[in-house]
């Protein structure tokens, strides 16, 4: 089983002066992404909905880095945690210049044996919830305006999806359409908003090594299975995401709006066509 680990990186002060918020950030891609900003000079608010543990072990890392941190519990599916955890950002650290939608969920069912519970949760979370933190982060933005000093841009959002906003995924149709909406949220936003020179982008991460995931990955025979998926031939690690995280929440990518970033290992390029000489072709 091919092992990947990512290289330690040093802190450096790309993001200085520009606090993040970044939603389930108490594990996986979250945390890899809050850890991320941290290094690059991000003081950081590490959301979670049912770790408090984890999440003050992540604002303990982002802390030895140098940075302020702030654990805040949040469903953010439900609008008044989501009002609440703006406003314990707000009063903590000022303002917000960067907010990662990341918090997901998944609740797998055949199409016909999934309840209409199932179907709410997944949507709450992974659509709602963006839509709500999306919208709070427009509010401030254009409460606080440009702050030239430490950024070009009023302010920066990230919306987490995934390769399944593209690929089909029987079994998981409350999950797929979830992203799907994720990619049309974030394209008519960002429409919506850039010439207030707010930024709007997202990111669509492939297989990645995370616990919710494990039996994808932690054997060699589901780790063999996932490679035939993905044509760079490794799984991608947490801070593959965060490295693109940090790209897109800073001046480096001032002119990037409207986009979502795949993060996949080719993923999407679906390998299965890469032998077409096995299809019949018209002549």
């Amino acid at each position: 089983m091919t092992e990947n680990p990512p290289n330690p990186r040093p802190v450096s002060s790309r993001l200085e002066g520009q606090p993040a918020l970044v939603t389930g950030a108490s594990s996986g891609i979250g945390r890899a992404i809050a850890l991320g900003l941290a290094r690059a000079g991000a003081d950081v608010v590490v959301n979670y909905s049912s770790d408090p543990k984890a999440a003050e072990d992540v604002a303990h890392e982002i802390e030895a880095l140098g940075r302020r941190a702030l654990p805040v519990k949040a469903d953010v599916s439900k609008e008044d945690e989501v009002l609440a955890m703006y406003a314990a950002a707000l009063s903590h650290f000022g303002t917000l210049h960067i907010v990662v939608c990341n918090a997901g969920i998944q609740k797998d069912a055949s199409f016909a044996e999934m309840t209409l519970a199932q179907w709410n949760a997944v949507i709450g979370v992974n659509l709602t919830g963006q839509f709500l933190c999306a919208r709070e982060a427009v509010r401030e933005f254009r409460r606080r305006g440009v702050v030239q000093s430490v950024s070009r841009a009023k302010g920066k959002i990230l919306h987490m999806s995934s390769v399944h906003q593209e690929i089909p995924w029987a079994g998981h149709a409350n999950y797929a359409a979830s992203k799907g909406g994720i990619a049309m949220l974030m394209k008519t936003l960002a429409q919506e908003v850039a010439p207030e020179t707010i930024r709007v982008n997202a990111i669509a991460p492939g297989a990645i090594r995370t616990p919710i995931n494990t039996e994808a990955w932690n054997t060699p025979k589901a780790y063999d299975d996932l490679m035939k998926l993905v044509p760079y031939k490794r799984i991608g690690e947490p801070d593959d995401i965060a490295r693109a995280a940090v790209w897109l929440a800073s001046d480096d990518s001032d002119y990037v709006t409207g986009t979502t970033l795949f993060v996949d290992g080719g993923m999407t390029l679906y390998p299965d066509f890469a032998s077409g000489a096995r299809f019949s072709r018209p002549s």
